[in-house]
């Protein structure tokens, strides 16, 4: 598979809807052409404890940031024709329907696939299939771990190497 868009959200609560941030890579012909990353008003619009110590975002980080609908806009050209990759994809997947849901937006059954069920598969020797884990396995250093872009963009690399 060489063309695809790789989405990674973090979510705010224990709500699927709760995306607080995105990252998007998006692969033509086996390279990286564009990259989009941006941070969401959750809905609703609180933080726990587990979610924040996950990826350090707080209410402060998104008070202003814009709604779901309006950066879906823009992420919406970006990732036209293409199938969405993620790891562990039902969790990215239910976000994603989710805050369609919850603004009332038609959801246009997005193609997935899963990074995570294809390292299972192909890399079966590992002590787990995390995604820094199986990223290191692919040859890419994921250093920022839970940063939706750089996670979107460890997927990416996992991708290329085993769908």
């Amino acid at each position: 598979m060489t063309d695809f868009a790789a989405i990674d959200f973090e979510t705010a609560n224990h709500s699927s809807s709760s995306v607080c941030s995105v990252g998007i890579v998006v692969v033509r012909d086996g390279e990286i052409v564009d990259t989009f990353y941006s941070l969401i008003q959750p809905e609703p619009n609180y933080y726990n404890y587990w979610n924040t110590r996950v990826h350090g975002l707080c209410c402060s980080d998104t008070d202003d940031a814009p709604l779901f609908p309006d950066v879906w806009a823009r992420v919406e050209p970006l990732i036209d024709g293409l199938p969405l990759v993620a790891h562990n994809s039902p969790f990215d997947e239910g976000c994603l329907r989710a805050a369609f849901r919850v603004y009332r937006m038609d959801y246009p059954d997005y193609p997935f696939l899963d990074t995570l069920r294809a390292s299972r598969r192909k890399l079966p020797h590992l002590p787990n299939h995390q995604l820094h884990t199986v990223a290191s396995a692919c040859g890419y250093q994921l250093t920022n771990h839970h940063h939706a872009l750089a996670d979107a963009e460890a997927c990416a690399w996992i991708a290329c190497k085993l769908l």
